[in-house]
């Protein structure tokens, strides 16, 4: 019982670490000034559906340690530690360095990177894998979003406010 309280505590600190450079890389004066498509969001909704994505990123990883462990799926976690780890790189990328084209290319690896967690998560776990399919379509609308954004200022000079 014991290890299995530390093992999630370990999940939901893994997404936790991605999640903090969302609080440290967040819309700015830039990011306010640049063009953005119709379909954006209001800047509140990130927030609360990241939360809820975080907590489910956790407990799929924690899903499928609890049912075959980590020696049983190296692959799984594997790409399960890389989704994880260019989810953290998108916000440095695109609110930090200011540069969705990098942001834009983060996105489509961390795409891949979900589809093949999700993929051999399910070797395993189905519940593991479903769990995984809502941050999916969000990191899908959010590639739309990042792709629509680069198009519509790719031909300006990037802007130095903030």
């Amino acid at each position: 019982m014991l290890v299995s309280l530390l093992v999630l505590f370990l999940f939901f600190a893994a997404v936790a670490c991605a999640a903090l450079t969302g609080v440290f890389f967040r819309p700015d004066a830039w990011y306010r000034e640049i063009d953005k498509p119709s379909f954006t969001p209001p800047d509140w909704v990130f927030p609360p559906a990241w939360t809820v994505l975080y907590a489910m990123i956790a407990i799929a990883g924690f899903v499928l340690w609890y049912k075959v462990g980590f020696a049983a799926a190296p692959w799984a976690f594997a790409f399960y530690f890389l989704q994880i780890g260019l989810n953290a790189a998108w916000s440095p990328l695109f609110f930090g360095a200011k540069r969705p084209d990098l942001a834009m290319l983060d996105i489509a690896a961390l795409w891949l990177a979900i589809v093949a967690t999700i993929i051999a998560f399910s070797q395993f776990s189905l519940t593991a894998a479903f769990l995984l399919v809502p941050y999916l379509l969000w990191v899908t609308f959010a590639a739309a979003l990042t792709v629509s954004i680069w198009r519509l200022n790719r031909g300006e000079p990037r802007r130095r406010v903030g």
